[in-house]
């Protein structure tokens, strides 16, 4: 594949990426926070989906011999700050740096010093990486994996994985209904009849 057909590929799949955002409301900065104090359900329902879905792609894929995985070393170090880094910024900011781009795109107009506040982070690790490398290399683990550590097919893992994601999602949806998730979110007043898909029906009026 061409470089440039990589780069459309990349732009097709960035637009299907922000408009599944927008249109299961995962981009709504009150969703975002509220996820973190475990009022809001959208997010993480919409995670499980995702990577039960991918899962799925990726266990036929890998099954029959058509891609390879090519997992990254397990680095306690990288992994404890910057997932400490990237969840208080969410909760902080309302936003990540995925859903920061499609804010802008739904028009949040403080998604763009989001996105600014993101650059001049990358910058400032970028040129102070030799100084902070020794911590964020502790613990490293080498490449282990789960299916390695099983001794099983990562197809037969990752279907596995996957069911109990979409059950653990429907269990989620029976306890915390989306309806209840959205009320009092901007646009909640005007959610589609019950039985009427919410993603065909669309529901606007939540910019900030």
């Amino acid at each position: 594949m061409t470089t440039l057909m990589l780069v459309i590929l990349g732009l097709v799949m960035g637009v299907v990426f922000g408009v599944a955002l927008e249109k299961g409301r995962v981009l709504e900065p009150g969703v975002l926070v509220r996820q973190f104090q475990f009022t809001n359900f959208t997010m993480l329902k919409m995670f499980f989906a995702a990577v039960a879905t991918g899962l799925v792609v990726l266990a036929v894929l890998n099954g029959l011999g058509l891609t390879a995985l090519h997992p990254k070393a397990a680095v306690m170090g990288s992994t404890i700050v910057g997932g400490l880094l990237l969840g208080a910024g969410i909760v902080i900011a309302g936003a990540c740096p995925g859903t920061a781009l499609a804010q802008i795109g739904a028009g949040y107009k403080d998604a763009w010093a989001i996105v600014a506040g993101g650059i001049l982070g990358a910058m400032v690790y970028g040129y102070n990486i030799e100084a902070i490398e020794g911590l964020l290399k502790k613990g490293d683990f080498g490449k282990i994996t789960f299916d390695g550590l099983l001794g099983m097919p990562f197809w037969l893992l990752a279907l596995i994985v996957a069911a109990a994601l979409a059950g653990a999602m429907v269990a989620l949806e029976k306890w915390r209904p989306w309806r209840a998730d959205m009320a009092g979110l901007p646009g909640g007043d005007r959610l589609p009849p019950e039985g009427e898909a919410p993603m065909l029906s669309g529901t606007a009026g939540h910019k900030a």
